[in-house]
């Protein structure tokens, strides 16, 4: 089955919305974005919402040791990273970690290839590029790239998606995962009750859809 997160929760009652969706995963960002939480503020959701989805810390470039320390207070089952983290960085982390890479316009194949292989990353993450911020940045990437890389590893698709295009998606890239942020808003951080229903609905149907026709 498909996983589907929704990334860049600020609000609880988007949180138990989320889950009661059937949703995967939440995200929350702790790197500069209008999507920021504090860990307090992530703490008091990750508590308040239902067990059943997993909770992402997304960070870039945060020391090893903060990032532990906010895995601990807040709960996290996985971190996101979303910065220049090196291959070696993943291995010290030594979390169940989802490394992003930002695709503009190429995709380093290479790099993808040796973070799955080397880097001890449960999945990749590719994302949209943007010159000014990291994640949640509504833009869209040829999704065929994700066929070039090798050995296989779990892949989650971001950027840009929302309930209209992600059937094409998933048919196009058969990911392992997707991932949401600004595609299922009403603004920055406030999410859409409808919008998030629908994604996940959608990527779950045309999953299915998929996979029956392979």
């Amino acid at each position: 089955m498909m996983w589907v997160k929704i990334c860049g929760i600020t609000k609880l009652s988007d949180a138990i919305q989320a889950a009661k969706f059937g949703v995967d995963a939440v995200g929350f960002v702790f790197a500069d974005s209008p999507r920021r939480v504090t860990r307090e503020e992530a703490r008091e959701i990750s508590r308040g919402m239902p067990d059943g989805p997993a909770r992402v810390g997304v960070f870039v470039n945060s020391a090893v040791d903060e990032v532990r320390t906010i895995i601990k207070y807040c709960g996290l089952d996985i971190v996101q990273l979303h910065g220049e983290e090196s291959y070696d960085y993943c291995l010290e982390l030594g979390e169940n970690i989802i490394k992003a890479l930002r695709v503009n316009g190429t995709l380093d194949i290479a790099k993808a290839t040796r973070y799955a292989q080397e880097g001890g990353v449960m999945a990749l993450l590719l994302d949209g590029f943007d010159p000014l911020t990291r994640g949640g940045t509504g833009r869209v990437f040829d999704w065929t790239m994700v066929r070039l890389i090798e050995g296989k590893p779990k892949l989650i698709i971001a950027g840009g998606l929302n309930p209209g295009n992600i059937a094409d998606v998933v048919k196009i890239a058969r990911p392992y995962g997707v991932d949401a942020s600004s595609g299922v808003e009403k603004s920055p951080g406030v999410k859409d009750a409808r919008l998030m229903y629908e994604f996940i609905e959608n990527a779950r149907k045309a999953d299915y859809i998929t996979e029956a026709n392979y």
